[in-house]
């Protein structure tokens, strides 16, 4: 009971904070968030303020299936659960407020999208890549790439929570682990298999300012 009432109570923290800087338009709970220096290619458009920063833990996922070139591991999606950590009562806090995974965008007519939906107010974003890189000057080896995606559809929670849905383009940074595997996928007995390789990275969720 005492730690249900803790979660709540941390929740509850994160989104009044939110809402405040939504309504505030800046804050100190935007202005905290430092982003560390990206590729070029990587870089938002100007006009765009990041104001949330997810910590994420999970899985990319894949299968092998039969290729023109035989057989290879086919990407099936991220299945991932996002961390705010902040500090309180001179303790660090760490909440879950996002899940993130491959979903159709209704905007889209369907088209499967990464999804990340709030855990907090249930708004959700669905987004695509538009520029990745492997630099090795900034994503460490044996690493997925790290990505710039933008937003091609978002949806208010039933009671209009918008903390997800103001978002117009989201960056995967700090990557760690999650590419496909090298072995497990090279005989028609291995068609079908299934990998599901940790990872973990920091997305940073830009609104227009």
């Amino acid at each position: 009971m005492r730690n249900h009432l803790h979660r709540l109570l941390t929740a509850g923290v994160i989104v009044i904070a939110l809402n405040s800087s939504a309504a505030m338009g800046q804050s100190t709970f935007t202005q905290s968030i430092k982003v560390p220096t990206t590729p070029p290619e990587l870089q938002v458009p100007a006009g765009q303020v990041a104001y949330l920063k997810g910590h994420a833990v999970g899985t990319q996922n894949y299968i092998c299936l039969a290729s023109a070139s035989g057989f290879s591991w086919s990407f099936l999606g991220p299945q991932a659960t996002l961390f705010y950590t902040f500090e309180w009562f001179n303790n660090q806090i760490s909440q879950q407020i996002t899940t993130h995974f491959l979903s159709p965008n209704p905007v889209e007519g369907g088209t499967l999208r990464a999804t990340w939906q709030s855990s907090l107010d249930t708004s959700a974003v669905w987004a695509f890549a538009i520029a990745s890189s492997t630099d090795p000057q900034f994503v460490e080896p044996n690493a997925i790439p790290w990505l710039l995606l933008q937003v091609s559809g978002a949806r208010q929670g039933p009671s209009g929570g918008s903390m997800l849905s103001q978002t117009t383009f989201i960056q995967r940074l700090n990557t760690s682990g999650g590419i496909a595997p090298s072995t497990g996928c090279s005989t028609s007995s291995n068609v079908g298999a299934r990998a599901y390789i940790p990872y973990i990275t920091d997305y940073f969720f830009y609104k227009s300012k």
